[in-house]
């Protein structure tokens, strides 16, 4: 081992500044939740274009059902997989209580006139 020390000259550069700016981030959630509300909009449309021509008074139905079916989406681990088939599932049904309870109208409709 040298027992000598050896001196080392420094030189410095001149003093450099500069600012950090943090960039906002999206946390996953968001992002989830800007793919999920864009999906839910594209699925809602398509089936409220197939409602339209069938029988426009059902269009609140079928918005029920997607908010609905996004709801129990968001409470399992995968919303955007689940979610399709979930709404698919939902919006036929209030479809089908739709048509029923317009026929129940009719009915009653009818036997007032009487």
């Amino acid at each position: 081992m040298n027992a000598k020390p050896t001196r080392v000259e420094t030189r410095f550069g001149p003093e450099t500044r500069f600012e950090v700016q943090p960039v906002p981030v999206a946390s996953f959630r968001t992002v989830l939740e800007n793919r999920f509300e864009r999906l839910k909009t594209r699925l809602l449309e398509q089936q409220l274009d197939e409602v339209w021509e069938q029988k426009p008074a059902y269009g609140s139905a079928v918005r029920r059902a997607a908010n609905e079916a996004a709801a129990l989406a968001w409470t399992t681990p995968y919303p955007l997989l689940v979610f399709p088939v979930l709404f698919e599932e939902k919006a036929r049904l209030a479809r089908l209580q739709a048509e029923r309870q317009e026929q129940v109208w009719q009915r009653s409709r009818e036997l007032l006139a009487v």
